[in-house]
């Protein structure tokens, strides 16, 4: 028989969002952990908020609200709030309601600032990469370094010289005004942008156009893939290095002291392999052919381990490419360096929240 529609709506309703998820939804281990997770920073959060005034939005709900943003890759924080009045998966990941109203999105923005200034974002990422640890998943011994390019939430046009020779013409087009580079060589030294003073004009490499960017850094392990550190940094020839070696310093601070690291051509350098070997690391470096340094030649590149890490280190291009494809990170949605890092720590966080759901069953059945 045909059915009908019927649009006749009923005076009571007595669903929950916790009805209408699906018992094998990947969701529902990421919660676990997440939930748990805030749960052991709940003392930090509270420290942030004063005992009187008007309740705010929760910090538990705006840390899940960034993990869906990043999950679902959802535009925007206003796209998110519109979306929220309607999703029932979001309702139920957020603990909330059907009748509790939505997120205003001027007011998330605005709650999201106690985030930043606190480095909440930071924390929550060290706690998932703890949890990660304390269920037995990351590797002590061996681990893989990469950099990428992220494209800065500004425009080519707002490159200007850093110290005008003669006043500038008033734009023929405020919103976007006519500008001739023709003859106008550039460079970080001499110009910089106007709408981000701290992205830095930079390329992939020969022949590709130079963009401006910020570079994002990655230490992953090696066992199941998890990051481990993150970081993002003015987009510089020497960044890589730089910062490789400064995430390493901050996993000695943790009492993790790595055997091996992997990398790409780019970490092939004789300061860079020193500096390791100073460390107790043994560099597992691809090699240019054509270099000759110490600390890096048959003695190690001979070993099964070695070619075991070249095989591995391809593993970090899947954090960046979630990242960039999922997360929303190919071009960065906030201006300056602080905030791209703020983002990238809760992108990330995701990331490993998800991969931490795909190994639960590995902890249930070893």
């Amino acid at each position: 028989m045909r059915g009908h529609v019927n649009p006749q709506a009923m005076l009571f309703s007595y669903v929950s969002p916790e009805s209408r998820v699906s018992a094998a939804h990947p969701l529902r281990c990421i919660k676990v952990v997440a939930d748990q997770v805030l749960r052991e920073l709940s003392p930090t959060l509270a420290a942030m908020y004063s005992a009187v005034g008007r309740p705010s939005i929760p910090p538990e709900r705006l840390l899940k609200s960034e993990l869906l943003i990043a999950l679902y890759s959802v535009r925007s924080r206003r796209l998110f709030c519109e979306r929220l009045d309607y999703d029932l998966l979001f309702r139920w990941f957020l603990d909330m309601s059907l009748d509790e109203p939505g997120f205003e999105h001027s007011t998330f923005s605005q709650n999201s600032e106690r985030l930043l200034a606190h480095a909440v974002a930071q924390r929550f990422f060290d706690a998932v990469v703890a949890y990660a640890r304390r269920e037995g998943l990351l590797s002590d011994e061996h681990f893989t370094v990469d950099g990428t390019l992220i494209e800065a939430w500004a425009s080519l046009k707002s490159v200007t010289p850093k110290h005008p020779s003669a006043p500038a013409a008033p734009p023929d087009d405020p919103g976007n005004p006519t500008v001739n580079f023709h003859g106008d060589r550039r460079t970080n030294a001499t110009h910089q942008s106007t709408t981000d003073p701290e992205a830095r004009l930079a390329r992939k490499g020969a022949g590709k156009e130079a963009t401006l960017c910020f570079s994002g850094h990655v230490l992953m392990e090696n066992r199941h893939g998890l990051c481990v550190d993150l970081q993002i940094a003015p987009a510089t020839g020497t960044a890589e290095r730089e910062t490789a070696l400064t995430m390493l310093r901050r996993q000695a601070r943790r009492g993790i002291r790595p055997t091996t690291l992997g990398a790409d051509k780019g970490y092939h350098c004789r300061d860079f392999v020193r500096r390791l070997r100073q460390r107790g690391i043994r560099p597992h470096l691809a090699c240019v052919r054509s270099r000759r340094t110490p600390g890096l030649d048959g003695r190690t590149t001979r070993h099964a381990s070695y070619r075991l890490s070249q095989r591995l280190r391809k593993k970090v291009e899947e954090i960046f490419g979630w990242m960039k494809t999922i997360g929303g990170l190919r071009k960065s949605r906030f201006h300056g360096v602080a905030r791209t890092q703020h983002a990238s720590y809760l992108v990330v966080a995701a990331y490993n929240l998800l991969r931490l759901s795909r190994l639960r069953p590995l902890l249930a059945t070893g």
